[in-house]
């Protein structure tokens, strides 16, 4: 679950990452205040405004600005609320933006003792352990300095038990620092893989991380991604979800507890496992067609789960047909079939092909039942027979 960079430095807060001063604003008559607040704890009279959108890429679409003065907070805060940023990250369509962050602007021009750094933690899949990825050039694409430069790729591999003191040491040493920026630097880097651990995070990018002309490390920017299979461990982060930010369909998917990822192909699929997914998805291409989306309906697949499916699927206006694969396991397939006959019946009107291939679990008992429906659906018992009917509808 990805949360807003707003969120993030809070969470962020109580393990002790420094951050600038910030001000969350939902409406652009809100943004002189939360400067001036800022200012009456900070001194400056420099500012950020950045757009609060799930992607990276801000500032290159315009999403963050610099104000010198009051007036251009508010100027700068009301034509980013309201404005579609379109990103790298967010393709073409662009992201509606519905609140700002106000901050301290930590850059002086012209000041050479400010640097910029970059560092995230992951998990790497090679080791089967965290990862803490860094480097000296921050404020870049991390992908272009490990194409350009991949001698400035630094990476520690987090012990079971936490990121160890050596370690911390040994980042701020290839950073370059000393000094009071090196302290800072590994108490920064301890807190910020305490926060990741703490929080069961899946990915926490900080780029850049500063150090200032009076060698202070601060988070200037935070991109977190939680994982959603530790949600229950932390009832405080369900509210931080912005459905906003999401895909509608996913969202109405997540409501019939269904895993749904949609896809740019042709061809909507109906599976209940994530390795038959995958396979299904294999099958489409292979027979010429793209698949429109991953969509698990897990073991527990009724009418009700199976209807909530075709509607899903049915919102893409590029779907050709629909390919419904169920291996009868935990789940009987004449179950499923009276699922999908009833479910054809409620929606009515399905204006594409519905392919149903069973196998397993009283297989034959459910072609029999759709064969018998008298409804448009084509049954099919091996991968064969479903290749094949799915080259002949798109």
């Amino acid at each position: 679950m990805n949360i807003h960079e707003y969120q993030a430095k809070d969470i962020l807060k109580r393990y002790g990452v420094p951050i600038p001063e910030e001000r969350h604003v939902t409406k652009a008559t809100m943004a002189e205040k939360a400067a001036e607040e800022i200012r009456a704890v900070t001194g400056t009279n420099k500012w950020v405004v950045k757009a609060q959108i799930h992607a990276g890429g801000r500032g290159k679409g315009g999403g963050v600005k610099l104000a010198s003065s009051l007036m251009e907070v508010t100027e700068f805060a009301n034509d980013i609320i309201g404005m579609t940023l379109v990103t790298p990250q967010t393709g073409p369509v662009g992201k509606l933006v519905r609140s700002v962050l106000v901050g301290q602007n930590v850059y002086y021009p012209g000041d050479s003792a400010v640097q910029e750094f970059y560092m995230s933690l992951l998990l790497d899949r090679v080791s089967g352990r965290y990862v803490l990825v860094y480097s000296p050039q921050g404020g870049m694409d991390i992908e272009a300095v490990a194409e350009n430069t991949p001698e400035d790729i630094f990476k520690e591999i987090i012990h079971p038990l936490g990121l160890q003191p050596f370690q911390a040491r040994k980042i701020a040493f290839n950073l370059g620092l000393e000094g009071k920026a090196f302290q800072n630097m590994v108490r920064f880097v301890d807190s910020l893989a305490k926060a990741f651990l703490s929080m069961d995070a899946s990915l926490l990018e900080i780029n850049p991380v500063v150090k200032t002309s009076d060698d202070l490390i601060l988070a200037v920017d935070a991109k977190v991604s939680l994982d959603e299979n530790a949600l229950f461990r932390h009832f405080e982060y369900n509210d931080l979800r912005d459905k906003d930010e999401e895909d509608p369909t996913e969202v109405e998917a997540s409501e019939y507890n269904l895993n749904f990822v949609k896809l740019d192909g042709n061809v909507g699929c109906m599976v209940n496992g994530a390795g038959l997914a995958m396979a299904t998805m294999d099958i489409i291409k292979l027979a010429g067609g793209n698949p429109a989306n991953f969509l698990d309906v897990g073991g527990g697949a009724n009418a009700r789960t199976v209807e909530a499916g075709f509607r899903i699927i049915l919102k893409d206006p590029h779907v050709k047909a629909i390919l419904i694969n169920i291996f009868g396991g935990i789940v009987r397939c004449d179950r499923v079939a009276q699922g999908v006959v009833d479910a054809y019946k409620a929606i009515g009107n399905i204006r594409v092909p519905v392919i149903v291939r069973l196998q397993g679990t009283n297989a034959e008992e459910g072609k029999a039942l759709i064969d018998k429906s008298g409804l448009k659906v084509h049954s099919a018992i091996t991968l064969k027979e479903a290749s094949d009917l799915v080259k002949s509808v798109v």
